[in-house]
């Protein structure tokens, strides 16, 4: 069992790979014991003064059930978003987002079969503040990101879950491993609060902490290519008294700049979050 999951993982990196720079970090999946997130992405700056860029990416999860540990057993999520940033600062910078999500609903009791109705439909906007205080070796991020997240069936009727408001905090700590910064690794921890609308019983829930997710990733960063690759692990730990534990793994590629505008430098990069 163990070398047919490491079979999978190797050849699902060398298809996505072979497709098309920076990490996108993996979105909450339910529960679950391990995970798979794998995504690619264009990054494109608008202005040579390197002010506006826009961020396009999809992604693809995929989860075990509560009782294996295989993260590619069966389809969790696919995710389509366009991001767009203005570094309006040295030092600050704020962003505004679209996204579409199609998830799939699971029984949490065994055999752990899909939910009737099999999919969820979510319409996602945020905006974020994030400070950014970095020296030649090292970046400081703490961010600050509002949601919007309207939930609907496949067939676009209501669910029990109406709409939510989400609060996440994210303070990230970057290391450049070399003077070129081609190798970089990663660490973040975010914690999210949130408040829903339901639609049955009609009533909103309280205003309290949900989850965290604590990261670390390893990008690479080739000076002459427009690609950035990212292999990384997160650790969701939802809930508070009852809580579980899923553990993510994760690989992303992002081509910078695809339409010949200057080649930024590789430490101004943005690095996007789920």
């Amino acid at each position: 069992m163990k070398n047919y999951l490491i079979i999978k993982l190797f050849f699902l990196c060398i298809l996505i790979s072979n497709f098309t720079k920076s990490q996108i970090s993996p979105p909450g999946l339910g529960v679950a014991n391990t995970a798979g997130w794998f995504a690619v992405g264009l990054r494109q700056e608008f202005d040579t003064l390197k002010e506006w860029q826009s961020m396009t990416y999809a992604g693809m999860g995929r989860k075990s059930n509560p009782d294996n540990y295989d993260p590619l057993f069966k389809s969790a999520i696919i995710v389509l978003t366009q991001e767009f940033y203005h570094k309006f600062n040295k030092n600050w910078q704020y962003s505004f987002a679209l996204s579409y999500r199609r998830q799939d609903e699971y029984f949490k009791t065994a055999p752990y079969q899909h939910e009737n109705p099999t999919l969820k439909q979510e319409y996602r906007a945020y905006s974020r503040f994030s400070y950014t205080y970095k020296t030649t070796h090292f970046k400081f991020v703490p961010t600050l990101r509002q949601e919007f997240r309207k939930y609907y069936s496949p067939t676009f009727t209501s669910i029990t879950e109406d709409f939510q408001f989400r609060t996440r905090l994210r303070l990230q700590l970057t290391v450049n491993l070399d003077k070129n910064k081609i190798h970089k690794i990663s660490l973040s921890s975010e914690q999210l609060f949130s408040i829903s609308k339901n639609n049955a019983p009609n009533l909103w829930t309280d205003f309290n902490y949900r989850e965290s997710r604590f990261t670390f990733y390893y990008s690479f960063s080739p000076q002459k290519s427009p690609l950035i690759y990212s292999l990384g692990y997160m650790n969701n730990l939802v809930g508070i008294k009852q809580n579980y534990t899923v553990n993510y793994f994760a690989f992303d590629v992002i081509w910078e700049n695809p339409f010949k505008l200057k080649q930024r430098k590789k430490e101004n990069i943005t690095e996007n979050f789920e």
